[in-house]
Parts: C-alpha cells; structure tokens; sequence
C-alpha cells in the first residue's frame, strides 16, 4: 500500500512514482537468491579515503589548525 503524505500529486506524476517502485520490485524479485549481493560502491570506504593519509609527526599538531 502506497500513500501519499504530502501534496497533491498529478495522476501521471502518481502513475511514474508506481512504475519507479513497481519496477524496482521487479527487479528484486527476478534476482537469485543464493547468489551473494554485491556491496553498493556508495557504502565502499575505499571511496571516501582513496589516499593513504600521512603518518602522524612531531609537528603533526601545528597542520590540525586551519586559520580563518
């Protein structure tokens, strides 16, 4: 069941949030489920430290201030 909370949506505007949602169901259904799901690229730390970050120093407090 679907409801709308906010707004006053268009039949079509309606229609293409059911195709959307219809569609992904679809999708869903129709994948094996033995088969492992691959990890989403967004949830992957690798994207957010791409770079090895510099080991901490004797001077390491003096870069951890950034004036402005």
């Amino acid at each position: 069941m679907i409801k709308v909370v906010r707004g006053n949506p268009t039949p079509e505007e309606l229609a293409a949030a059911l195709a959307v949602v219809q569609a992904r169901a679809a999708a869903v259904a129709n994948q094996p489920s033995g088969a492992p799901a691959l990890p989403d690229s967004w949830a992957d730390p690798a994207r957010v430290a791409r770079h090895r970050l510099p080991a901490p120093s004797a001077t390491a407090w003096s870069r951890t201030y950034w004036p402005g």
